[in-house]
């Protein structure tokens, strides 16, 4: 299944700030820890905890909060279904990122050890 035009414009406008709430919620409520969360998000964005903390009280939008990032050279090791969609087929790039981070907070609430969330051999 791919995106619609519509559904990848809607995800560029999100704002980090709208979700991020849910991302702690998700991974405390299966016994993870903002740490652990902030791990991962720096691990594909190269944002640490006080960039976070600053684009959350910015309210930046996914495209521009993707815009800033460092993507890590290893997202491309990112696959499988997220959200109904199969991230290595998701032809925007846009959304293709913002899949990523959902699906590396997915493994992390999955209890995923997190040398292979980060893709480390």
């Amino acid at each position: 299944m791919q995106p619609t035009p519509e559904h990848n414009e809607r995800m560029a406008k999100t704002t980090f700030a709208a979700v991020y709430p849910y991302y702690i919620k998700k991974v405390e409520s299966k016994g993870r820890t903002i740490e652990e969360l902030h791990q991962v998000i720096k691990w594909l964005t190269g944002f640490n905890e006080k960039n976070i903390q600053q684009l959350v009280a910015d309210k930046v939008s996914f495209a521009t909060f993707f815009e800033k990032a460092k993507l890590n050279p290893h997202a491309h090791l990112i696959t499988g279904v997220i959200c109904g969609y199969r991230v290595e087929d998701i032809e925007n790039s846009l959304t293709k990122k913002v899949r990523y981070l959902d699906k590396l907070i997915d493994e992390l609430a999955k209890g995923k050890a997190m040398e292979k969330i980060l893709r480390k051999a």
